[in-house]
């Protein structure tokens, strides 16, 4: 089946076709790097990466491209303002190059925590200054922009399709749609955007055929990088939903006037994370860093599986009873696999292949509804359930077994939350007799002795934790 997408552009969900036959190009709007990424970011960053699993599950090449935007980035997204980069140089006492390097070495390490596949190539915008001046020039050459004091604008009203995306068309701009817009005595309509912007008091500044001393605008920005690692035309470009207007909608008028050609294909965005029930935002403290989860005593692949197990246009209430929650799913994918690796039983026959052809067609069925993770979820859980019955009662084969065990693997390329399971290594009778008396201990609510016992079953390298079901212990990593 092929796969379909809800492409933003047409409001509506599409089969999925690229332009090269078996061959992705996806580019995915990367973090401005002023600071730490927050669990937000995460969240489109863990959308891209199942996607662009989703896609290789189903036999396609994807040429990924996320880049790191190190200047340009104003707050609020308008033209006037403090550069986002600059101001957290001010604030740190550092040079706004030395910012930006550290928290892209920051957030490449929370990438590899995320288990977030690498992209083909990561292009920083300072990196790509000739290409952006090439491209405005481009602009200014066939009419869609103009130059006033050194800086330069992209006219709107140039572009007939501008809106296209987001229906903010230039009659909706006109009444005041799209947002505040910080009055420029410069631009010919308030609405327009700033492609090259002259000030020499920016600390991060290079000459250009307009000024001495000036920087890109955010949006060209991304044109520029797209166009040159990916061609004229792509097939998927993501951001989150904060992102569809004003930056993707310009990243469109520019680019396509300055090819002529369609821009995108698919636009994908996700919808915004909220921290329980609210949106984050420094005022209310809620704000998390991976760092901050894994300080609460939670692994980073709890955090991919909360976030990845929403349907990503719908928001998502980040709460830490849902980590938990994330992690005792995880524990049961592992612990199911690792039953896998001990079965040995007569056999099953039918039953197994009808279960397994079953979740093959139900998760893909899921997956390639628009990434519908819930029902994909489902469908390999109750597979669990199934398959656990069988282990119970002794009737998998260690070959069925090993079939199960290859199809985990397979799912896990788009989840990307199990890993590599072992044997579990059996407990000492030492370590035994300790949990059983612990256990006595419990039973007679003598706590004292009962965390005795705890404590020296960590120094042996055993963690113990009591649950709901249970008493449960694993080796310490």
């Amino acid at each position: 089946m092929v796969p379909k997408l809800f492409n933003a552009l047409t409001k509506q969900k599409e089969a999925f076709k690229p332009l090269k036959e078996g061959v992705v190009t996806m580019y995915n709007c990367g973090l401005t790097v002023y600071d730490y990424a927050s669990i937000g970011n995460l969240r489109a960053y863990t959308f891209v990466d199942v996607l662009r699993r989703y896609l290789e599950f189903k036999g396609f090449t994807v040429k990924q491209v996320v880049n790191f935007t190190d200047v340009g980035h104003i707050f609020g997204d308008v033209d006037v303002g403090e550069d986002r980069i600059e101001a957290a140089a001010e604030r740190e006492k550092k040079d706004p190059w030395a910012i930006a390097e550290f928290y892209i070495e920051a957030f490449l390490d929370d990438w590899r925590k995320m288990n977030f596949e690498e992209p083909m190539v990561r292009p920083r915008a300072t990196e790509h200054i000739k290409d952006m001046i090439e491209l405005v020039q481009k602009l200014i050459d066939k009419g869609y922009a103009y130059v006033v004091n050194g800086s330069v604008y992209y006219d709107v009203t140039k572009f007939k399709d501008y809106g296209k995306l987001s229906g903010n068309t230039v009659e909706k701009l006109k009444l005041g749609a799209g947002g505040r817009v910080e009055f420029n005595p410069e631009k010919r309509n308030q609405f327009d955007f700033a492609l090259w912007i002259n000030d020499p008091k920016h600390v991060m500044n290079w000459k250009s055929p307009w000024c001495e001393k000036g920087y890109p605008g955010w949006h060209i920005e991304c044109s520029a990088m797209s166009v040159k690692y990916l061609g004229e035309t792509l097939d998927i470009h993501t951001g989150g939903v904060d992102n569809l207007f004003p930056h993707h909608e310009n990243e469109i008028a520019q680019s396509e006037a300055a090819t002529g050609k369609r821009f995108v294909n698919y636009w994908l965005h996700n919808e915004h994370l909220l921290v329980e029930g609210q949106r984050m935002g420094r005022s209310l403290g809620n704000i998390y860093k991976l760092s901050d989860v894994v300080a609460r005593g939670h692994e980073p692949k709890a955090l991919r599986y909360l976030l990845l197990s929403t349907h990503y246009r719908q928001q998502l209430n980040f709460t830490w009873d849902g980590l938990v929650a994330a992690k005792n799913a995880i524990d049961r994918l592992v612990n199911f696999v690792r039953r896998l690796l001990d079965a040995d039983g007569k056999g099953s026959g039918e039953e197994i292949k009808h279960l397994i052809e079953r979740v093959r067609r139900d998760f893909e069925d899921a997956m390639d509804d628009d990434l519908n993770i819930g029902p994909a979820l489902a469908a390999l859980f109750d597979f669990v359930r199934d398959v656990n019955k069988l282990l119970d009662d002794n009737l998998l084969s260690k070959e069925e077994a090993g079939e199960v065990h290859r199809l985990m693997s397979k799912f896990d390329e788009v989840l990307g939350v199990i890993g590599e399971v072992k044997k579990e290594e059996k407990l000492s009778k030492e370590a035994e007799e300790l949990i059983a008396k612990r256990e006595e201990a419990r039973k007679a609510k003598d706590w004292m002795t009962a965390d005795k016992i705890r404590a020296q079953l960590k120094t042996m390298g055993i963690i113990i934790e009591d649950t709901p079901e249970g008493v449960q212990w694993r080796f310490a990593k």
